[in-house]
């Protein structure tokens, strides 16, 4: 059978996963990072994780031949130290705060968890080594979100509404069902659920509609800047653009090109799926009056000014 790669990620992206910073440090006293989201517990007894590298990465041998690494449980609100982890370049660390940990690696200050890790094992793995590590040390923050990685960009955890008490759902006041956060939630899905299927009939995924519309709206942007916009992880994004410029839609570039822009052919589309989005929302409004409308939004813009966008 053959396997598209880019079709195949595409389908791993529908298990969600945390997000992680896998540190070490070599015998030169050089420290390395990497993001990763092929974390995963293997054992109890003794306790054992493991994660993956791709066998092209720069970094490969240190880790390889590392004998402690920490691996770095990424919060929600560390999007920024993924992405910086996530590339090629120098100075990963500089301006993050940082401890010291087991060997010598880097404990990334404010993550959520951390797990100081001896090397177990190295496994071939295909493309990747699978590198098992005992744990040493851990400790976890309470009361924060982890960062989640789902359908190929960044999410946030949230309780699932079926696992909410019965009791608290139906009150007498309908505490549930008359919630902000509840009926944000509840439209966004069902806004997306009938919207996105309709991308297809253009050609287009939903991570392909996100980039093209900013591009339309924004012009040429650096990579960075696109996928903090998008909520993308870098990678990821990578092959998204790599798709898009293979159809001609966004102009060729190499690692190294300083922007991303729309070419001629993914300007005209983007315009269509602006107009297709457009028309939609007239759609999903129809019955409401413009003054509902217009204050509905209105009260959206000021909730986002009040507590600051993400």
């Amino acid at each position: 059978m053959s396997i598209d790669t880019r079709d195949f990620r595409n389908a791993l992206g529908k298990f969600a996963t945390g997000v992680t910073v896998i540190t070490t440090r070599d015998t030169g006293g050089e420290h390395y990072g990497v993001t990763a989201s092929s974390f995963n517990a293997v054992s109890m007894t003794p306790p054992l994780i493991l994660w993956s590298i791709d066998k092209s990465a720069y970094s490969l041998d240190a880790y390889c031949q590392a004998e402690h690494f920490v691996v770095n449980v990424l919060g929600s609100d560390q999007v920024p130290i993924s992405n910086r982890f996530a590339q090629r370049g120098e100075n990963k660390f500089q301006g993050i705060d940082l401890e010291e940990a087991v060997g010598g690696s880097a404990r990334i200050v404010g993550a959520v968890a951390h797990f100081e890790c001896r090397t177990w094992q190295v496994y071939e793995g295909g493309d990747h080594f699978i590198i098992v590590g005992e744990v040493l040390k851990y400790d976890y923050q309470d009361g924060r979100g982890a960062l989640v990685f789902h359908n190929g960009r960044y999410a946030l955890p949230e309780p699932h509404p079926m696992t909410i008490p019965q009791e608290e759902v139906e009150t007498g006041e309908g505490l549930l069902g008359h919630h902000f956060l509840y009926l944000l939630r509840q439209s966004l899905s069902a806004y997306r659920k009938d919207f996105y299927p309709r991308l297809e009939h253009m050609g287009v995924d939903e991570k392909e509609w996100r980039v093209l519309t900013l591009l339309l709206d924004r012009g040429a942007l650096p990579l960075e800047t696109i996928a903090q916009r998008v909520a993308q992880p870098t990678e990821d994004l990578k092959d998204t653009l790599s798709g898009l410029t293979r159809r001609g839609l966004v102009s060729d570039r190499d690692d190294n090109a300083a922007t991303v822009a729309l070419t001629n052919a993914g300007g005209e589309l983007a315009r269509k799926l602006l107009q297709m989005a457009r028309e939609y929302e007239q759609k999903v409004f129809e019955g409401v009056s413009e003054e509902e409308v217009s204050a509905l939004k209105a009260g959206l813009e000021r909730v986002i000014g009040q507590l600051g966008t993400p």
